[in-house]
């Protein structure tokens, strides 16, 4: 697995978050550091993070209340860290909605380690592959036909989409929460014999932007489109 994904250290002690930023830097990861829940928040709204690696023993909002409020608006994995590592603790932790738990002292070659078995883990979880094919895919109140290639508006209307239009926005549901470059879309949404030209995947979005609520289809800076929905489920 190539570790190009985002993470985000959020811990108190500024030697443990240069520590981790700089070892996990190292490893090929994007990291962004927050000393607490505050700025914890502050981080995902204008990220995209792939995983969380979240000290329990915070000033203010503690590590558990705080997965557990980002477990209400996100499925982003979490791996808690803690000096407490009590078999109550860990699941405590676990309860609340963390993917895994790491007791203070640690080595970073073991939170390394971590981090590549869960990031594979989500990865590998079947979302996509129902997704893939379903027959039907709800998201923030819409619901895509992906028979009739329509989406249905939470009001109840339906709008037809094109065929370019459809392969793009399933393209974005298969990946939620997650920019996808226009590279990747071109490639992936239109006959690789057609050419398209190069504003072709920014004509999709705009369309698909009219369609839809504008916000669920955000530009992200230098790395392309991503839909923002944390309610991605199909059937």
């Amino acid at each position: 697995m190539t570790p190009d994904h985002h993470l985000l250290i959020v811990d108190d002690d500024p030697d443990i978050r240069g520590l981790l930023s700089d070892f996990l830097t190292q490893a090929g990861y994007r990291v962004s550091t927050a000393c607490d829940g505050r700025e914890m928040r502050l981080k995902l709204d204008v990220n995209v993070i792939d995983l969380v690696v979240l000290d329990l023993m915070l000033p203010g909002v503690d590590g558990l209340a705080l997965c557990r409020q980002l477990r209400e608006v996100s499925n982003v994995p979490v791996i808690m860290l803690t000096a407490r590592g009590t078999l109550d603790d860990r699941i405590a932790g676990l309860e609340e909605g963390a993917d895994d738990y790491l007791a203070k002292p640690f080595d970073p070659r073991e939170l390394l380690l971590r981090i590549q078995t869960v990031l594979r883990r989500a990865l590998s979880f079947p979302q996509r592959a129902r997704i893939d094919e379903a027959a039907s895919i709800r998201f923030s109140g819409w619901e895509l036909d992906t028979r009739a290639r329509h989406v249905l508006s939470p009001d109840g209307v339906v709008v037809h989409l094109g065929n370019s239009d459809f392969r793009v926005l399933r393209l974005l549901l298969q990946h939620p929460n997650r920019p996808l470059s226009r590279e990747f879309l071109r490639n992936h949404a239109f006959d690789k014999d057609s050419q398209p030209f190069d504003r072709a995947v920014d004509v999709c979005v705009s369309r698909l932007r009219q369609h839809l609520s504008a916000e669920l289809i955000r530009t992200v800076r230098n790395e392309g489109y991503m839909l923002s929905a944390s309610d991605v489920a199909s059937q």
